[in-house]
């Protein structure tokens, strides 16, 4: 039995199982009949918005360099111990934050 668990006999077992399921998926699935209402985008009865949600990357920096500045202000702050200057790293910290959340470069199309 200790043969099964050798990785080119694992690999091979789990390869037939994978095929396996996807021949019964394919026998259960049935024949196809594509149509225009199939191929349509659904969005909840609603119709598809015709711009991008996210045009480009920068809305995602920005989210990541702000939890990147809040994860790591936390970090140093917990390592720390509690002192007045403390206190001023928090508020800096504060005000580094509300930049970040300053949304003055995105406009919005109609």
């Amino acid at each position: 039995m200790k043969i099964l668990l050798s990785p080119p006999i694992a690999f091979i077992v789990y390869f037939l199982g994978a095929v396996g399921i996807f021949w019964i998926g394919k026998v259960l699935a049935g024949a196809a009949n594509p149509s225009k209402a199939k191929s349509s985008i659904y969005g909840s009865g609603e119709e598809a918005p015709s711009r991008m949600a996210a045009p480009g990357y920068t809305p995602f920096f920005r989210i990541a360099f702000f939890f990147t500045v809040l994860h790591l202000g936390v970090l140093v702050v917990g390592a720390g111990e509690l002192k007045p200057v403390t206190g001023l790293y928090i508020v800096g910290l504060m005000v580094c934050l509300l930049a970040f959340g300053a949304d003055n470069d995105v406009r919005e199309e109609d």
